[in-house]
């Protein structure tokens, strides 16, 4: 079987990657696959940027509310549903898009997933412990001295992805970024055409901010406060970006205007790990999707011309 046209919209959190999928819909024949490692579970919607119902009308998107808020889903779960979509999409005659900012989950969709040690419980607990006794940050800075690309990639309090990459590390005696770069693209099914919007800083800065305040506008809070009622203050996915400085604020740690702040910051910092990201993929095409609709357009019907 021959590979399968894959277009790829990547790129950072606010900047437009959905909105520039539905204008491309109007002239190319496609379904959306969302690569959002937090869009996959139900009832994350204000917090996760979802598409809203007019986009989701104009546009058949998937991979979206697949499971629960306190459900276990992994990168290789995405991978086998993703893979399938992908092809079944291609066999109705469209174009598949993928459309997202996690890079982990592109870049294992179109190259497989590496090779790495399966999960060992013992472990994990004793780094946990660790992390208990010798004080909040003590893991995420032993990994910025191990595997300095993973530490880049993962949020200091992602405690979760942070023992991961340690646990890597010491049962195979390899980054695990140097494991990942070995493997990728060894195992695509898929020829990829990647693009990511092309914004200056100070504009993606203020598109944050506008968005940061319009998820409040939605009912950010209110969501909070649904997932907190029903899955506890304990529940992984509130340690996210977003839902965890509204909780803070809902424990009265922080003003509304200062919880905006907060969110605002931190995607910043989010915005700026996934830059780092994608940069170091070299097929990245970036474009400034309003001044290079042309380039855009010819560059797509040489992929579906493939």
């Amino acid at each position: 079987m021959s590979a399968i046209p894959l277009l790829i919209i990547q790129g950072a959190t606010a900047s437009g990657k959905t909105g520039w999928a539905i204008r491309l819909a109007r002239r190319f024949s496609f379904e959306i696959i969302s690569a959002d490692s937090r869009q996959v579970y139900r009832r994350m919607d204000i917090g996760t940027a979802k598409a809203s119902a007019e986009e989701l009308a104009a546009v058949p998107h998937h991979m979206l509310d697949l499971v629960e808020p306190d459900q276990n889903y992994t990168v290789a779960d995405y991978v086998k549903t993703a893979r399938s979509l992908a092809a079944k999409i291609y066999r109705r005659g469209k174009l598949p898009c993928v459309v997202g900012g996690t890079g982990l989950y592109i870049q294992a969709l179109v190259g497989g997933l590496a090779e790495v040690p399966e999960a060992d419980e013992e472990l994990r607990q004793q780094l946990r412990t660790r992390e208990e006794h010798q004080g909040q940050g003590t893991l995420y800075r032993e990994l910025q001295q191990v595997d300095p690309e993973s530490a880049a990639r993962i949020h200091p309090n992602n405690l979760v992805k942070i023992i991961r990459a340690l646990e890597v590390c010491q049962l195979s005696g390899h980054k695990m970024s140097d494991l990942q770069q070995q493997h990728q693209f060894s195992d695509s099914c898929f020829s990829p055409l990647y693009l990511a919007p092309k914004w200056p800083k100070e504009i993606l800065h203020q598109r944050i901010a506008e968005r940061t305040r319009f998820m409040l506008e939605q009912g950010l809070v209110e969501e909070t406060q649904a997932l907190v009622s029903d899955y506890g203050e304990n529940l992984k996915n509130l340690q996210t970006l977003g839902y965890r400085e509204v909780l803070a604020y809902l424990q009265g740690e922080f003003s509304l205007a200062e919880t905006e702040a907060r969110i605002a910051l931190q995607t910043r910092r989010y915005a700026k790990r996934q830059m780092t990201w994608f940069r170091k993929v070299s097929q990245t095409i970036w474009v400034d999707s309003c001044q290079e609709s042309g380039k855009v357009i010819e560059l797509i019907d040489d992929l579906i011309q493939k």
